[in-house]
């Protein structure tokens, strides 16, 4: 299952009014480590339905949400739960240590 993606017209309905925790993956097109974390998302996303919805947000296409979300570096993926920023992960990292970054969510 590939992550869906999100954008500037769809934020409201698909981050902040969401049930259930969301995790939004802020990368780009030109970005290397990204593209090595998003089918690691897609597996988690996969192995865990129902538990946590995961979305892509282009910061390139979306540069309103980058800065509202002070996105400095990508790849950073952020969990929201209720509108609300619950925990924040910057940089790639092995299928591992994601999950366990994001055990709460999917354990």
């Amino acid at each position: 299952m590939t992550a869906k993606a999100t954008t500037s017209s769809t934020w409201q309905q698909d981050v902040l009014d969401a049930d259930g925790p969301v995790l939004v993956d802020f990368w780009a097109e030109w970005c290397g480590p990204c593209r090595m974390v998003s089918p690691i998302l897609d597996e988690i996303q996969s192995e865990h339905p129902g538990k946590i919805t995961i979305l892509k947000l282009n910061v390139d296409e979306n540069p309103d949400l980058a800065m509202q979300y002070q996105i400095t570096s990508i790849p950073a993926m952020k969990v929201f739960k209720q509108g609300q920023v619950e925990k924040t992960i910057i940089g790639a990292k092995p299928k591992f240590a994601l999950e366990k970054d994001l055990e709460s969510y999917i354990g």
